[in-house]
């Protein structure tokens, strides 16, 4: 059965990078959170996604992406476990 209940996901990413950093990028599923690095060798944020429709066991991908300056990108791929 899967719950028409609201939870959230939610955390803080740190971003370092000597040269700067031009972006960086949460995706929880199919919803993508955008931030501006500002060119900062280091940037610090807190995610919060708000999410419904999943059963208890229900692994959710969740991908974190950075972009420096000099065009370097890296991404993490990891996933969220729904609990009752």
């Amino acid at each position: 059965m899967v719950s028409s209940r609201q939870d959230t996901v939610s955390g803080d990413l740190r971003v370092d990078d000597a040269d700067g950093l031009d972006s960086v990028w949460v995706k929880l599923e199919s919803v993508e959170q955008g931030f501006d690095g500002a060119f900062l060798p280091s940037f610090s944020t807190h995610y919060r996604f708000v999410v419904q429709g999943f059963s208890p066991s229900d692994q959710i991908p969740l991908v974190l992406r950075a972009r420096d300056v000099a065009g370097f990108e890296v991404q993490r791929d990891t996933y969220v476990v729904v609990i009752p």
